[in-house]
């Protein structure tokens, strides 16, 4: 099967349950993370084979295909969407480690990665491998995952280094009480004194240049770790957007502007006007997204990596788009009326949640325009994290 008709079974698969995701979506909410019935939903859909690679019956998808299954994912349920890229960012973060790893991770053909790059923990070497300590926090999806990726500081070194860690071996703490994206089940983990065996454990600045030595070779699949994820987390951000705008297009016929003359909100020019700026903002924000996976994918063609300072670009789009896609949400939802804080209405989710993933450390857009302008002026970024 090739990848594009591949994806489109799996997109199709997608919007055939994304009413029922979009449903449980409040129960995610509530319970503070997904329902069973939606990771299975996800799992019969092909989602969490689409990243692993097709020598283990995975699907394999592109980077501009991962980003369109999310962006529908998430148009169902922006939780949903948020935690299945966690599991796709990372599952093919598991692809950077060498093949023993990548033989154990993917067994099953399907799987559920999920994992922290802050490296707050400690790797201590011992004889055959590490004993890994620490504690990591906002760890999304965690519960639900298979395997977990960690980051830890090399004990007697400044290196950090990703560890490959089955989530039976890690503590969960019940800590994520929040008031946005509460389904996203971002729990805190923790490791004491956990044995990784040496293949499990990758050098961090290795992973992030996709030059970790012994790693099978993944031709048109290396698109760097940090770009692949902001564009990942653009396309929910967009997919999220989308959502609320049919949320809200769903809730007008009826529905009058009260102490107003309007018995039909859909009738006023300031709801027409608000609804095509939301949508050119969501598809403005779509481009960008879509260019960047598209160079992504071309760089991964070429077997080439991108420079740095495009790199930096792809922060510096990405966290516009989320920004893109958050004010054309909240205009939605400063639009919908008081109703729309009761929690039986789903654009309230849909608008704590996005405004929850902009304020996430790796996408906050002042942060990320300053990395990209530091290199417009002829600086170095400022950071490794590219």
């Amino acid at each position: 099967m090739t990848t594009t008709a591949a994806v489109d079974r799996v997109l199709h698969a997608v919007r055939d349950v994304a009413p029922r995701l979009r449903e449980n979506g409040a129960e995610a909410d509530d319970r503070g993370r997904l329902p069973q019935e939606s990771l299975d939903l996800l799992d019969k859909a092909g989602v969490f084979a689409a990243v692993v690679p097709r020598r283990f019956g995975g699907l394999d998808l592109t980077a501009p295909e991962q980003c369109a299954v999310l962006n529908e994912v998430a148009r169902a349920c922006p939780a949903t969407g948020w935690t299945a890229m966690v599991y796709l960012s990372n599952t093919w973060a598991a692809t950077l480690f060498g093949a023993q790893a990548q033989e154990e991770v993917f067994a099953a053909g399907s799987v559920r990665v999920s994992g922290v790059y802050t490296p707050s923990g400690t790797l201590t070497p011992v004889e055959g491998g590490y004993r890994l300590d620490g504690r990591w926090r906002f760890n999304s999806g965690c519960r639900d995952a298979h395997w977990n990726v960690v980051t830890a500081v090399v004990a007697g070194t400044p290196d950090a280094a990703l560890a490959l860690v089955p989530m039976a071996e890690l503590g969960v703490v019940d800590d994520w009480d929040a008031s946005a994206a509460a389904g996203t089940g971002s729990c805190s983990t923790t490791a004491q004194d956990v044995f990784v065996p040496a293949h499990r454990v990758v050098a961090f600045g290795d992973a992030l240049a996709s030059a970790v030595p012994g790693r099978p070779a993944a031709p048109g699949r290396d698109y760097g770790l940090i770009s692949l994820a902001v564009t990942q987390c653009a396309a929910v951000a967009v997919g999220a957007g989308r959502g609320a705008l049919e949320v809200f297009l769903e809730r007008l016929p009826g529905r009058g502007i009260v102490y107003t003359r309007w018995t039909e909100q859909a009738e006023t020019p300031l709801t027409h006007v608000l609804v095509a700026g939301a949508e050119a903002r969501l598809a403005a924000a779509w481009s960008l997204v879509t260019s960047r996976a598209d160079r992504l994918q071309e760089h991964a063609d070429a077997g080439r990596s991108a420079e740095a300072g495009e790199r930096a670009q792809v922060r510096a789009h990405g966290a516009f788009a989320i920004q893109l896609a958050r004010e054309a949400v909240e205009a939605l939802f400063d639009a919908s009326g008081a109703s729309a804080l009761l929690k039986d209405a789903p654009i309230q989710r849909f608008q704590r949640d996005l405004r929850a993933f902009s304020l996430h450390g790796l996408l906050l857009l002042s942060t990320n325009l300053e990395v990209h302008g530091r290199v417009l002026v002829g600086l170095d970024a400022g950071t490794a994290i590219l």
